[in-house]
């Protein structure tokens, strides 16, 4: 899953960047407002986390924007202001959720996790297709309730796939999503982890559309 990041304190944004990273998230980073609104409607985010108080353009003021260009991924807005006021003229503008400043890193990973999960029409933290599981707040991967070791990157694929049960997912969006924009990309490393993926699972969960891409689905399933 591919989040913005938009935060103007580097030290700040470092941390959370890390934070996010090291639950299995590729980032990208933007540090002013004008930048983020370029950013966020142009590239194929799953969320994204925006500071209120930055330069150039507020935080407010590009999260309108991205919703006036029909940009409807989830927001997760930071801010220092602790108001009521300030939180309603968030939420008015498109916010999906609302972080005060200083904040715990779990709340705010569980938040993030929340806003996904929601987007996805999922309730729990738990995904669960047929034999597999992966729990989004542990990263861990299941089958039959045996642990699956993965690569950062074959997570980050099984990931985005068992966000979407049933639905066809090219290799070119699986590519959008699972690097970030300064990443050196190749869509044909695709294949090598839905096909590592295959082989430490161990099902038949993975399947290939011909011609279209892949469609995560519970061995049984009839094909849509």
């Amino acid at each position: 899953m591919r989040i913005l990041l938009v935060e103007d304190d580097p030290a700040l944004s470092a941390q959370i960047a890390a934070a996010l990273a090291a639950a299995g998230y590729a980032v990208d980073r933007a540090a002013d407002g004008e930048e983020a609104q370029f950013l966020g409607e142009s590239e194929p985010f799953d969320a994204a986390i925006l500071d209120l108080g930055l330069p150039k353009l507020d935080g407010l003021t590009v999260l309108r924007r991205w919703r006036e260009a029909g940009r409807r991924l989830p927001v997760l807005v930071l801010t220092a202001r602790a108001g009521w006021a300030e939180k309603v003229e968030g939420i008015d503008a498109g916010a999906d959720d609302y972080l005060a400043k200083p904040f715990h890193m779990e709340e705010l990973l569980a938040r993030l996790r929340a806003l996904i999960r929601r987007a996805a029409g999922m309730a729990s933290a738990e995904l669960v297709c047929g034999r597999l599981r992966l729990d989004t707040r542990s990263g861990r991967v299941t089958v039959d309730g045996n642990p699956v070791a993965l690569t950062a990157q074959e997570y980050k694929t099984l990931a985005y796939l068992m966000h979407r049960p049933g639905t066809v997912v090219s290799r070119t969006e699986l590519t959008e999503h699972i690097y970030a924009q300064d990443f050196d990309r190749d869509s044909n490393t695709i294949e090598v982890f839905v096909a590592r993926l295959r082989r430490k699972l161990g099902i038949d969960a993975i399947e290939t559309v011909r011609g279209r891409g892949y469609r995560l689905r519970a061995p049984g399933d009839a094909a849509p």
